[in-house]
């Protein structure tokens, strides 16, 4: 059919990238509201938060289990977990130069110096400093203008959702991973970390 990348949604013929639910809704016809329920303000304190708890239960992995793989997928634990902090910044390195968000930048795979729960750990915190100090120069921005991603056009507010929800799923994976090795975690999401983002139940892929 000529897509270049997937996921996409196809319907006679012609087909739609599935990365923006936008996109998809306004294909098929449907008549959903796929605006962000949360607007930039509630994303950045969720963010905060999300991110303060990613960084606990990073540090909570033992490092012999971080070359075991995923269940279902080729990814060891230490790159989910790298992962999870490389999402926002690739985010933020967008916001700062103003080039297209690539999806290279979001999967880049930890350099050599991380390969230890503590260096993701800082890794993690480091994003969290980055993170503050973008949010406190752009609270007062407009994010409604579309930024440059692989995927296509899509509005900030939408793309900084996307960061949002996409780390806050890796964190809730994180914190399962920790209970399969029978380490009670420390500072788990909760139910109202989790409203308002457009995520299932599922923390793993069935």
């Amino acid at each position: 059919m000529g897509a270049r990348t997937i996921p996409i949604v196809a319907r006679d013929g012609r087909f739609v990238s599935a990365q923006v639910i936008r996109d998809v809704v306004d294909f098929l016809g449907l008549d959903d509201d796929t605006k962000p329920q949360l607007n930039p303000t509630q994303l950045a304190q969720r963010y905060t938060l999300v991110l303060e708890k990613a960084v606990s239960l990073v540090a909570q992995m033992p490092d012999e289990h971080l070359s075991k793989e995923l269940p279902n997928r080729p990814r060891s634990w230490l790159v989910l977990m790298h992962h999870m902090f490389q999402i926002p910044n690739a985010f933020l390195d967008m916001e700062d130069t103003g080039e297209t968000l690539t999806y290279e930048s979001l999967v880049a795979q930890p350099p050599e110096g991380i390969s230890s729960s503590a260096a993701v750990a800082a890794f993690g915190a480091n994003v969290q400093t980055r993170f503050a100090q973008w949010w406190e120069r752009s609270a007062a921005e407009d994010f409604d203008a579309e930024v440059p991603t692989y995927f296509g056009g899509t509005t900030r507010h939408e793309m900084f959702e996307r960061t949002v929800w996409h780390s806050t799923q890796h964190t809730r994976q994180v914190a399962s991973l920790l209970e399969q090795v029978g380490i009670a975690p420390t500072a788990p999401l909760l139910a109202e970390d989790l409203a308002g983002l457009p995520l299932t139940p599922h923390v793993w892929d069935e």
